[in-house]
């Protein structure tokens, strides 16, 4: 049985054995206090609220998440043996890396990680040939992959297409109709982001992932099959080496935050000019935070 979908399903069911000491209409608690309750991932966690909020068993919007009705045993989930999706490997390695703050040169053992995302050891051998492509990880001299970086003209390269590719989504995304999903999907973002603003001295850490739904939403409203597995590399990148230089980090996402507002702003606003001159400098911004990682981690 695949050990990452074992650990999903029993999951799954302790969430539900905890809503069944709730009464409809109170809140569970942050992803934080139930990822340590269950004594899982914070992804595991966000996975199993996604498939409450499915079922009718929950309301969650933004960072609340209430009681509809309490479970029945029709809820439950069977624990049975289901592969584990290519996209599902790739949120499990991305989780990895930024919970554990995985160095440039670190080894990685394929069968130890094979083990821990619950995937034959093949899978995650063609999964780490496929980062390979882009520089990510390389082959041992003596067998084995390493996590590797990656050079300054090669991140500069990176950060101008992802540029093209977020102004190209933003002019995109003025037009959208107000009865599309973006544009409820903003409203929750924003909401969640002046709530993180309001607790940015305790809560910093977080922006990462904020920022991950952020980018992802806004670059949802164009379809193009040519580029979406580039997306997918320039997410692993940079918020991975967001994380990775943690000079300023505070003052670095409360910052940030307040781009991504303004270009919240401007989006709903439907006034293009101003969304594309606030992602021109949020996107400049990221680029210059890529770049001091680099810098830092080539002096360490």
């Amino acid at each position: 049985m695949a050990r990452t979908d074992d650990r999903f399903r029993d999951a799954f069911n302790r969430m539900l054995d905890y809503c069944a000491t709730l009464e409809p209409g109170e809140r569970l608690p942050a992803e934080h206090p139930l990822a340590a309750h269950l004594d899982v991932s914070r992804t595991i966690v966000r996975t199993a609220l996604e498939r409450l909020a499915d079922r009718k068993i929950i309301a969650w919007q933004g960072r609340d998440k209430t009681l509809l009705r309490r479970p029945s045993d029709k809820d439950r989930v069977a624990v049975e043996s289901a592969p584990v999706s290519a996209e599902e490997l790739e949120r499990q390695f991305l989780d990895w890396i930024l919970r554990f703050d995985i160095a440039p040169g670190t080894q990685l053992n394929v069968t130890e990680l094979a083990r821990n995302f619950g995937v034959p050891a093949y899978s995650l051998q063609e999964f780490l040939a496929s980062l390979s492509r882009f520089g990510l990880v390389r082959r041992r001299p003596k067998g084995g992959w390493e996590l590797v970086g990656f050079t300054r003209d090669f991140a500069i390269e990176l950060s101008d297409f992802r540029i093209m590719l977020e102004l190209n989504a933003v002019s995109h995304l003025v037009t959208m109709p107000a009865e599309n999903a973006i544009w409820s999907e903003l409203s929750a973002l924003e909401a969640e982001h002046r709530n993180l603003a309001r607790q940015i001295d305790t809560r910093f850490h977080d922006f990462s992932l904020l920022d991950e739904r952020f980018h992802t939403a806004i670059g949802s409203v164009v379809s193009n099959r040519f580029v979406a597995e580039f997306q997918k590399v320039i997410a692993l990148i940079f918020h991975y080496h967001y994380q990775w230089d943690k000079k300023d980090e505070r003052e670095r996402n409360e910052a940030a935050v307040a781009e991504h507002l303004r270009l919240i702003d401007a989006l709903t606003r439907r006034d293009e000019a101003g969304a594309l001159a606030a992602a021109r400098d949020h996107l400049a911004t990221s680029k210059q935070t890529l770049l001091s990682s680099l810098r830092i981690h080539a002096l360490a």
